[in-house]
């Protein structure tokens, strides 16, 4: 039964532009993809602490914490993928409305699913990052050793073992953590996001 027709939604006189005026910074959605191991995690806190110490707020969504509370009713099919991942852009949207700079580091490897993110939170709030990795230098660091498990047929629908990775056809910045340092890829994102946030 389709409730969508009964439901109104309310007008509050506290709306997204009196939030950024409170704050005075403006939101954005910084959204890592990247195979397992590729680096989404450190890069992710890293940035968040580089925000803080520049007088910034915001918040990290991380996929294995997601996965513990937010979506812990969903599996790694195809389609609780792309269910976690729109969960996950409703949250976004919720804390963009609210004025906060949100990261986000999951392996999101479906285009569908990226797309549906940038159109909830809109373009000019959506910053994608692709976290560039190869599968053997992700595999070789196996830092959870998920990669090990899906060899062995332990996980199955493994990205970039048994389930597909697409790469990001336009992000808008490319870093990539077999050349360059941490601190380099956090440099590069928050040198690139600056000019939209302040």
């Amino acid at each position: 039964m389709d409730t969508s027709k009964n439901l109104f939604p309310h007008k509050h006189f506290v709306d997204a532009s009196l939030r950024r005026k409170l704050i005075k910074q403006k939101p954005i959605l910084i959204w890592l993809s990247g195979l397992s191991g590729s680096g989404k995690s450190t890069i992710a806190n890293e940035l968040e602490k580089k925000l803080y110490e520049n007088k910034y707020l915001s918040y990290l969504l991380d996929g294995d914490n997601i996965r513990i509370g937010l979506n812990k009713d969903l599996g790694f099919s195809d389609n609780d993928r792309k269910e976690n991942i729109r969960r996950i852009s409703e949250v976004s949207r919720l804390m963009i409305d609210a004025g906060l700079i949100v990261i986000t580091a999951f392996i999101s490897p479906f285009e569908e699913e990226r797309k549906l993110a940038k159109n909830l939170v809109k373009k000019e709030n959506f910053f994608l990052v692709h976290v560039e990795c190869s599968v053997e230098k992700c595999e070789e660091r196996d830092v959870k050793g998920l990669y090990k498990k899906a060899r062995s047929g332990e996980i199955k629908n493994f990205t970039g073992i048994d389930s597909p990775y697409e790469i990001p056809k336009d992000p808008n910045l490319i870093v990539n953590t077999e050349n360059e340092s941490i601190e380099e890829s956090v440099e590069k994102i928050f040198k690139g996001i600056l000019k939209k946030i302040r």
